[in-house]
């Protein structure tokens, strides 16, 4: 009987929603969002008992050498750090250490920058002229030489490229073309010099791939680089205006918001 009831469809039960009436008061609470806040509620309980408790328990006469370095405002207790307030001059001092650390990080990241400047623009030429004879050597290009000026003007370029024969099959071919002008039949490479050009032209393949993806590293440290310079920068600049403001040579804005200037000296 167990396995037909379960054979049987059964109602879908679901779970009711929020009323239309009551549906500015978000999503309807489920048992489980009960339980947590429930859940939660208490443990706020449980603790606040026991503050109240130890705040019962304490001894109005208890006394230990850390009271006399802390005080308390409006019930926050509030200890002294140790940390002594510098004068104008030292903080200006300071500053001007910071703008000197600066200048110097600035300096070093403006030499690598444009030390792999240099480098990218260097291999990109590289790239190009090594693309430029690729083109050239899959369009088979050659030169043709004439004898005149006018064999020049009136030469025109064949429809296809001349297919000439190698030089070192030409010589060891033993044949005198001389005496007869039968073509020379093409002669099959061995194979392992196949597999030497091929092996060849694999590592050609994989060395221009690791030259790519190094060149693509270095656009990436480039980039870096020149936004860590602009903040560098940025920071450099606003450290001379602070310094400015304390010395009373730049403008600023006060406690209440309003912009002031100092007054320049007339020239």
């Amino acid at each position: 009987m167990s396995s037909m009831r379960n054979a049987v469809q059964r109602r879908n039960h679901k779970e009711r929603a929020q009323p239309l009436e009551r549906a500015k008061y978000g999503i309807l609470e489920k048992h489980k969002d009960y339980s947590l806040r429930a859940r939660d509620h208490n443990e706020k309980r449980k603790r606040l008992r026991i503050l109240r408790q130890k705040a019962q328990d304490r001894n109005p006469d208890e006394f230990h050498f850390a009271m006399m370095s802390s005080a308390t405002n409006n019930g926050r207790k509030i200890t002294d750090r140790g940390n002594k307030a510098l004068s104008n001059d030292v903080v200006r001092l300071l500053k001007t250490q910071d703008v000197g650390y600066l200048r110097t990080i600035a300096q070093r990241v403006r030499k690598e920058r444009e030390r792999l400047e240099e480098e990218v623009m260097l291999v990109d030429e590289i790239g190009e002229e090594d693309k430029e004879m690729e083109d050239n050597a899959k369009a088979g290009k050659h030169t043709i030489f004439v004898d005149t000026k006018e064999e020049q003007n009136v030469f025109r370029a064949p429809a296809k490229p001349l297919r000439r024969p190698r030089r070192q099959s030409v010589l060891g071919s033993g044949i005198d073309h001389g005496a007869s002008t039968d073509p020379v039949p093409p002669t099959t490479p061995p194979q392992r010099t196949v597999e030497a050009e091929v092996l060849a032209q694999k590592a050609e393949r994989a060395l221009r791939q690791r030259h790519r993806k190094e060149q693509e590293s270095r656009r990436k440290r480039l980039g870096a680089l020149r936004s860590q310079e602009q903040d560098l920068m940025a920071a450099e600049q606003e450290l001379e205006n602070q310094r400015a403001k304390m010395s009373n040579s730049a403008g600023g804005v006060n406690k209440n918001g309003v912009k002031f200037k100092i007054r320049e000296r007339k020239r």
